[in-house]
């Protein structure tokens, strides 16, 4: 925590612009570095005699200024920046997604994402990119106005796994993964309703169910994933409309449902007129026998999956089947929610898979992947690690006295970048499981994947005497 404080008693206009004004001048001067950590907004409002909604508006106004990233429970961090031209303004990298840097930090390793790992893929997707541009010049130049059978081939081929395939005609193309789960959400549900997450999930769902009037409720999980007891009492007492699971691979436990749990799910589904979200983006990296939830509830489970974590996550290519007669309502509300298909995203995404280049990256990333989680099964060998074979990210058990929020911030001060528990929580709970997620994709190498590994292997073995702060 840094000890700076911005003198105010000079400049125009407003007190949060004055203040934003001053913390960039500093940035611009040196004086406050990349990577340095602003005061809380409260302390800085006590010390310089303002509101916190003052330095509130004042941060808000810098992250859009791409100068700052804040992130709750974190803090609010100075960017990294480029030398600046001389007489140019101070600009920092656009933070992606406003959350994450698009480049981690200087001195930085990134353990924060599982976007599929670069294994070239830019000169595949720059070659058919080269040959959209060529082949559909009105397309390219004008609204996507019609879906080519294509586009929905290439999710009836993504989505399908081991007894499972989709018809085309129950496939939307969506700009990605997510996109799918807000116009599902859109269109099965209305504002005020209520949707079942588990304790620990993509919480960014649950934040932006919650954007759009959605109402979380906390189903309990165990080893095995959700625990089908607990989901029968939530459906009766709180009458969920959808219900958002992750049987294959759950993100950030890696638990796999069994299969007798997943008919017992589909069947109260169907007792409690509920729908379901199958979001199987990891399930389709594991040879997982276990039939899917869908082939237990097909005529209510929307099954998500897309070409972040397997292919190229810049792609943004993502499908979702549906449920019979719902694909056109699911359309209509990822149009409405999202402004529509871009033609050279879907037409790229359907050119990957129906090529077959999309599953040649997939096994090369896979690759790479499981060569990572080897790394850190060898070098964090006797803690609790979960894991399993092709899923980017390890799910680590932290020894006393460490707990998460405070592990990360130590693991930040060492240079890694990882996400705690409380990044996954999709509503507040009393329970807690002293547990962090290292996505192992992101590091270009796997030099710089075990130089993170090592760091985070010496904070671990030195316990409380490993790190020291001041309030």
């Amino acid at each position: 925590m840094t000890s700076w404080a911005p003198d105010l008693s000079t400049g125009d206009g407003p007190l949060y612009l004055r203040l934003a004004n001053r913390i960039e001048n500093d940035i611009g001067e040196g004086v406050l570095p990349g990577g340095t950590k602003l005061p809380p907004q409260r302390d800085l409002a006590y010390d310089i005699g303002v509101t916190i909604g003052t330095v509130g508006r004042a941060y808000a106004l810098l992250r859009e200024r791409g100068l700052v990233s804040g992130e709750v429970g974190r803090g609010t961090y100075v960017l990294d920046r480029s030398a600046p031209a001389p007489g140019s303004r101070v600009r920092a990298p656009v933070p992606d997604g406003g959350l994450r840097h698009l480049e981690a930090p200087a001195g930085k390793i990134r353990f924060d994402s599982t976007a599929a790992p670069d294994v070239g893929q830019g000169a595949i997707i720059g070659r058919m990119l080269s040959e959209i541009c060529r082949d559909n010049p009105g397309e390219v130049a004008s609204y996507t106005r019609s879906t080519p059978v294509s586009w929905t081939e290439a999710g009836s081929v993504w989505l399908a796994r081991g007894g499972y395939r989709p018809e085309p005609d129950s496939i939307v193309s969506t700009l990605g993964a997510h996109a799918a789960l807000v116009a599902v959400t859109s269109a099965a549900t209305a504002p005020g309703d209520a949707i079942v997450f588990e304790n620990l999930t993509y919480s960014q769902f649950a934040r932006s169910a919650g954007l759009i009037g959605r109402r979380t409720v906390l189903v309990q999980s165990d080893d095995q994933g959700v625990i089908p007891e607990d989901f029968e009492r939530l459906c009766a007492q709180r009458h969920p409309k959808l219900a958002f699971l992750m049987p294959t691979a759950q993100n950030p436990t890696v638990a796999m449902m069994p299969e007798s749990r997943r008919r017992d799910i589909a069947e109260i589904a169907r007792r409690h007129n509920v729908w379901l979200i199958e979001d199987d983006l990891y399930g389709a990296l594991v040879s997982d026998p276990t039939p899917m939830l869908a082939e237990f509830a097909p005529e209510r489970t929307f099954v998500v999956g897309g070409l972040s974590k397997s292919v190229a996550a810049g792609v943004r290519g993502g499908w979702v089947a549906c449920p019979p007669h719902f694909a056109h309502r699911i359309a209509v509300a990822h149009k409405m929610t999202t402004g529509g298909m871009p033609f050279v995203l879907a037409e790229l995404s359907a050119r990957l898979v129906l090529s077959g280049e999309a599953e040649l990256l997939r096994e090369r990333c896979l690759d790479e992947v499981n060569a990572r989680v080897k790394l850190a099964r060898s070098i964090l060998a006797g803690f609790d690690l979960r894991w399993q074979t092709n899923i980017p990210f390890v799910w680590l058990g932290l020894p006393e006295p460490w707990l998460s929020g405070t592990f990360a911030k130590a693991a930040f001060d060492a240079g890694i970048l990882l996400d705690d528990e409380d990044e996954f929580k999709a509503g507040r709970s009393e329970q807690v499981y002293h547990r962090v997620r290292l996505g192992l994709s992101t590091p270009r190498t796997r030099d710089e994947v075990t130089a993170g590994l090592e760091a985070l292997r010496r904070l671990l073995d030195d316990g409380r005497a490993g790190y020291d702060t001041y309030g």
